[in-house]
């Protein structure tokens, strides 16, 4: 009989490299998914108090909308997924991620000093594009 790698007193070796290669492929996977999941979100945006908001249970089929005020050029940027989209362009694309996620809602993180019609575009956006959930991000202080 062909020996199996065990030891002199016939006990098996425990074989490292295996694992290794397991552990360095979930290290992998979680790092792609980490990222994919903290890019959405600006982090240069101050996000307005809400003493009475409540943590969300799950953030799946999330349609994050970043809205960030520029005041040394009094302008308002909306991003949505790291990408620079216009007001016009909002009711477009939330029609065409309906199609494709059903249940999707829109998650809008506006600057605090970002004045509301920007907000409301996004509103109302959704609104016409049938989409059954908007939220607001704010910070609980």
């Amino acid at each position: 009989m062909a020996n199996l790698g065990g030891g002199a007193d016939g006990e098996p070796e425990f074989q490292i490299a295996p694992m290794i290669d397991v552990l360095l492929v979930l290290l992998i996977f979680f790092m792609s998914i980490a990222s994919t999941a903290v890019t959405r979100y600006d982090p240069t945006i101050a996000l307005p108090v809400a003493p009475d908001a409540e943590k969300k249970e799950d953030s799946q089929g999330e349609l994050v909308f970043n809205i960030a005020w520029h005041p040394e050029r009094g302008a308002a940027v909306m991003t949505f997924e790291e990408t620079r989209v216009e007001t016009a362009e909002v009711r477009g694309i939330l029609e065409h991620r309906l199609k494709t996620q059903p249940a999707a809602r829109v998650l809008i993180r506006s600057d605090h000093a970002a004045p509301v019609r920007h907000v409301q575009s996004v509103v109302a956006a959704a609104a016409a594009a049938g989409v059954a959930e908007v939220t607001f991000a704010a910070v609980v202080r």
